[in-house]
């Protein structure tokens, strides 16, 4: 018998970023495996397959392009959460993961007769806390955000560390709500450590499970031939943790070295205008071998990926990272670095990469040095398109992705009715969102306050020193 599932998701974009698409193809493979699935999504709304249904939770989709970080009219709100969302935003912080959460965790208050389980998608805010008193609750973590913040606060300075510090501050909420979670979903080995170590949370409630590819879709017949001296690269956002300026450093190399020979890279990604990426572009001469293309659709990215001679992968770190795996699938030689999850998808954690070239991450000179490998040489390319292509087939399917998911739903709805089944600590997300009314001007706080006061059933978590976060301020 099928179970019925809420999958929730607070941003979902359909053809950038890893989220959209995994609840897309999760959600497809669920449904075929006799599922019910329903996926509850803010802004940007998901592509979703024939047979599941999308429920809408709107925020005020404050990034929306082309006008982000936009004010909106005072008609727009609806509610104190709306209040929140722009009081934070103005703020300099990220409200969407808190927002949503509230938002969705009052919608599901009544719908409990719905479903079977919920499941959510890196959202990890306060309301998860109060599902969770209703309903069995597995919730995915791709990789803990601290990751991105520790890259980006790296090169930041001045002012810019000060924002960029107050823009990662939900990750004080995903902390403390992981840690009151007992069934973690993620993608790699690598990314369950460093949830462990991040976030504090018991490495027995952690549990593996990889993300698929349609190897149907991305296939090297996907393109008619290969492009010579073509590099693709994608990077899902523009930022030093993708290590776009290491590519481009590499290609000016490559240039400089063999001016006579084809060099072209199709950068599929949306670099921020008058950004880093933009920058360099300028700065090393590259704009007229350079090609960005966004918005592909599946077709689409796999025509390019499959066109390509090399494949490269140069972030500083991944939680697992899809390109790579799309990339294998299309028989695409690569280059990637030794970072995060990359190496275990490749194979690397072995002594061997069957479809990579490895090198350090953040090293330009060792990425030029595999690159002008890969190009010079057809036999090398040969022996990674199969290597990488086998390994794909035999280790990267969206139906085993589902079928995993789905005895992960089973064991938590199991420990949710069994008496006595978690010593978690009980909490509603009423007495946690307490701690987001100092981000709201003191009269709007206390309206606040009293709209979400905690229920008699709940006892409030308040922060203190030995609370995760507590003490201190701590996705884009």
């Amino acid at each position: 018998m099928g179970l019925r599932v809420a999958l929730l998701s607070y941003r979902s974009k359909p053809h950038g970023g890893g989220q959209g698409i995994y609840v897309r193809h999760l959600s497809r493979e669920l449904v075929a495996a006799g599922h019910d699935v329903t996926v509850f999504s803010g802004q940007p709304y998901p592509e979703l397959d024939p047979g599941v249904r999308l429920e809408k939770v709107p925020s005020l989709d404050l990034y929306r392009e082309p006008d982000p970080f936009r004010m909106p009219r005072v008609r727009e709100y609806r509610d104190l959460v709306d209040v929140l969302e722009v009081g934070t935003m103005m703020t300099a912080g990220f409200p969407e993961p808190l927002t949503f959460s509230l938002r969705v965790a009052r919608m599901l208050r009544g719908r409990l007769a719905d479903f079977d389980v919920v499941h959510d998608n890196q959202c990890l805010g306060y309301g998860l806390l109060d599902i969770a008193r209703h309903l069995p609750l597995v919730v995915t973590i791709h990789h803990p955000i601290t990751r991105d913040r520790a890259t980006d606060l790296a090169v930041a300075t001045g002012r810019r560390r000060l924002t960029l510090r107050r823009w990662y501050g939900f990750l004080r909420m995903q902390k403390r709500v992981a840690r009151r979670q007992s069934r973690i979903l993620t993608v790699s080995s690598s990314s369950a450590r460093d949830i462990a170590t991040d976030f504090g949370v018991d490495p027995a409630r952690i549990e593996v499970v990889p993300l698929g590819v349609d190897t149907e879709v991305f296939t090297p017949s996907a393109a008619p031939a290969r492009v010579a001296g073509r590099i693709v690269a994608m990077a899902s956002a523009d930022t030093p943790l993708k290590g776009i300026d290491v590519l481009l450093h590499a290609v000016a190399a490559r240039r400089r070295r063999h001016p006579q020979a084809p060099l072209e890279l199709v950068l599929v990604s949306r670099p921020e205008p008058g950004g880093r990426t933009e920058r360099l572009l300028s700065e090393l001469g590259l704009r007229d071998v350079v090609t960005i293309v966004n918005g592909l659709t599946d077709d689409e990215l796999a025509r390019t990926i499959a066109s390509a001679e090399v494949a490269c992968v140069p972030s500083r770190y991944e939680g697992f990272s899809l390109p790579t795996v799309e990339a294998m699938a299309c028989g695409t030689p690569l280059v990637v670095s030794d970072a995060g999850a990359i190496g275990e998808v490749v194979g690397h954690e072995n002594g061997s990469a069957p479809g990579a070239l490895v090198v350090p991450p953040g090293d330009a000179e060792a990425l030029t040095v595999a690159l002008d490998r890969v190009l010079d040489d057809a036999d090398l390319r040969e022996r990674l398109s199969r290597g990488g292509r086998a390994r794909a087939l035999e280790r990267y399917s969206w139906p085993a992705v589902a079928a995993a998911t789905a005895v992960a739903y089973a064991s938590a709805i199991a420990e949710h009715h069994r008496p006595a089944a978690s010593n978690l600590p009980a909490a509603g997300f009423t007495a946690a969102a307490m701690t987001t009314a100092s981000l709201m001007a003191p009269a709007t706080g206390t309206r606040l306050m009293r709209r979400l006061r905690p229920t008699p059933r709940t006892r409030p978590i308040r922060p203190t020193r030995d609370t995760p976060g507590g003490a201190a301020r701590a996705h884009r």
